[in-house]
């Protein structure tokens, strides 16, 4: 029986079917590329940002590690970067420190102190 125009276009795309089905394709054959990470950002770890360790009062007007560190905690519990970690505690990380504290039925004062920065750690 001869194959019409419509059953070879058909056989010809069952065998392209299972062609594709079955070869890699090239995003999955291809190696995955590193993604960059800067080398002075800190490894985020829960409840740790790798900038401070200590516990020291910090408001606003401070500046250094400590508040990268607040800066970074904030960001980790908030799910997104709302903070930049430019380690500058102005009046946006001090608003931000208080919505935490008071999310957390603590002071909203926007001071950390050592109640604030237990529970930026254990967030």
């Amino acid at each position: 029986m001869p194959r019409g125009p419509r059953s070879r276009a058909a056989a010809l795309s069952v065998a392209a079917g299972l062609l594709l089905a079955t070869a890699p394709t090239a995003a999955h054959a291809a190696a995955p590329a590193a993604s960059p990470v800067p080398a002075a950002a800190p490894q985020q770890v829960r409840g740790h940002c790798g900038y401070y360790d200590g516990q020291a009062i910090t408001r606003r007007g401070d500046t250094g590690d400590g508040v990268r560190e607040i800066q970074c905690l904030i960001n980790y519990w908030s799910g997104r970067s709302v903070l930049d970690g430019d380690g500058d505690f102005g009046p946006q990380t001090e608003s931000w420190v208080a919505h935490f504290q008071d999310v957390r039925g603590l002071l909203p004062d926007g001071v950390v102190g050592p109640q604030t920065w237990k529970s930026l750690r254990a967030a």
